[in-house]
């Protein structure tokens, strides 16, 4: 017995854009999670800044995880240089030490 999948799950393009329903899902959904953890990267930096001297090393720790979890994210949609995103964002070099950089 065969089985096809449904045509509606079956590849439609976009005529002026060339794309299909799918890459277009597939590309909003890369943009959705890539801001996620931007954001989170961001809300992790700033703890660090106005952390005391206890508070530290728990978010220094905190945000060596987020900023490492924010460059696999980028290295698996293809952009492997992060030197922008350090400028941007204002990575600290403690936590750039933390992921081996």
């Amino acid at each position: 017995m065969a089985v096809r999948p449904p045509k509606s799950l079956a590849k439609v393009v976009n005529p002026d854009t060339g794309m299909s329903l799918v890459e277009a899902e597939i590309q909003a959904e890369t943009a959705s999670s890539l801001g996620h953890h931007g954001r989170k990267v961001e809300a992790a930096l700033n703890r660090l800044e106005v952390a005391g001297e206890e508070e530290r090393p728990e978010a220094l720790t905190l945000a060596a995880r987020e900023v490492w979890a924010f460059f696999i994210q980028r290295e698996l949609c293809g952009m492997r240089d992060h030197r922008l995103v350090v400028r941007e964002m204002g990575i600290p070099d403690a936590v750039l030490r933390r992921l081996g950089a």
